[in-house]
């Protein structure tokens, strides 16, 4: 089983003060992870996540430059990577699945030409540092498409080409890296069949592994996760990932460890009415337990088609500086608030960067 961690905004964490301890020692966040059974990473990469004096949108910041980086770090202790490629300059997911800046005025055509040559050019530069991925995700959380507006669901002849071409360009580079389809809300088996029965009708390109977000304030409960696993495994017989998941650990507020105004906006902790049907309370003991059951669920998934799960930004502390996006991303993705990081309380370190009971549930399953 893959035991992922998605740590791309650990580089920004680290620049902002973030540190971290297991048992009272502090040290280097991916050496912990590792030593509880990491043995995977996810990064997302953005084409250019800045504006135009070169300020930063935040959310990690995960250029080229920052994935690299991050990816070497990885490489250096023995872990594969999953890199996300999201195409798009900042977030990407069923809200908002952007253009970026370098291909605006592009036709339909131009930009499927332009995902591919993207797709290469980003492997080649990797592998030519050393840090080719073990795994690839054309594109993140295809939801509702991507690419928008000529990628946008219900358009799936050009979704199925655009994210085809993305695929053709990560054979073209190695044949044998796995390529990865990821879609959100994964305990809606009703839209897994349409979307995929869409995409294939269409023509799309073949692909290794159906990646699922799950998260479970927001899509249904593990039961429901379950049941889909199953049909996807059984009815397109491609490997599961649960490429996003994540539980929190506490419901207390963390404004006061970023230091932002009492109008900013705040994080999950401060949002209640998402916990009010989860099967497991929001404490460190409850996450530990969800943890276990989620591993167990996807290891009894048809076929053996359950291959693992990448939770989402474990190391993303609540730090002064570490923001899903500053004044620049905000105005860039056209979404109010202070900025502030919306997470920690998801985080698999506590709020003070100790390694939390969820990361030993981990690393005894088997």
């Amino acid at each position: 089983m893959i035991k992922g961690m998605d740590i791309s905004s650990l580089a920004e964490v680290e620049r902002c003060g973030g540190k971290f301890y297991d048992n009272g020692v502090e040290l280097d966040a991916m050496k912990i992870l590792r030593s509880y059974g990491t043995d995977y990473i996810r990064l997302r990469l953005w084409n250019d996540p800045y504006d135009e004096t070169g300020g930063t949108y935040g959310g990690g910041g995960n250029d080229f430059k920052v994935t690299l980086e991050l990816a070497q770090r990885a490489k250096a202790l023995g872990l594969s990577y999953l890199l996300d490629i999201q195409y798009s300059d900042f977030w990407a997911d069923p809200q908002k699945q952007r253009m970026p800046k370098a291909w605006a005025g592009m036709d339909e055509k131009e930009t499927e030409q332009a995902v591919y040559d993207y797709t290469v050019r980003t492997l080649k530069l990797l592998a030519a540092q050393g840090a080719a991925p073990a795994m690839v995700a054309v594109g993140n959380e295809l939801t509702s498409g991507l690419l928008w507006p000529y990628g946008k669901v219900p358009e799936y002849p050009v979704i199925a080409r655009f994210v085809s071409a993305g695929i053709r360009g990560v054979r073209a580079v190695d044949k044998n890296i796995p390529v990865m389809i990821h879609l959100d809300n994964g305990g809606n088996n009703e839209l897994y069949r349409h979307w995929f029965d869409q995409y294939l009708a269409c023509g799309g390109a073949d692909f290794d592994y159906i990646g699922m977000s799950y998260y479970p304030f927001w899509h249904g409960t593990l039961t429901a996760l379950e049941a889909n696993m199953n049909d996807v495994a059984l009815r397109y017989h491609k490997d599961i990932l649960v490429a996003e998941v994540s539980m929190g650990f506490t419901m207390e507020d963390y404004q006061s460890y970023e230091k932002l105004p009492a109008d900013a906006r705040k994080g999950y902790a401060t949002k209640p009415e998402l916990t009010e049907k989860l099967e497991y309370p929001m404490t460190k003991e409850g996450q530990a337990a969800f943890m276990a059951d989620l591993m167990t669920r996807i290891g009894q998934v048809a076929e053996s088609r359950g291959k693992g799960f990448f939770y989402w930004e474990p190391a993303w502390l609540p730090v002064p500086g570490s923001q899903w996006a500053t004044k620049a991303g905000r105005d860039y993705a056209g979404e109010p608030g202070a900025g502030g990081n919306e997470w920690a309380n998801q985080a698999l370190f506590d709020y003070d960067g100790n390694a939390l009971p969820a990361l030993a549930a981990i690393r005894d399953f088997k």
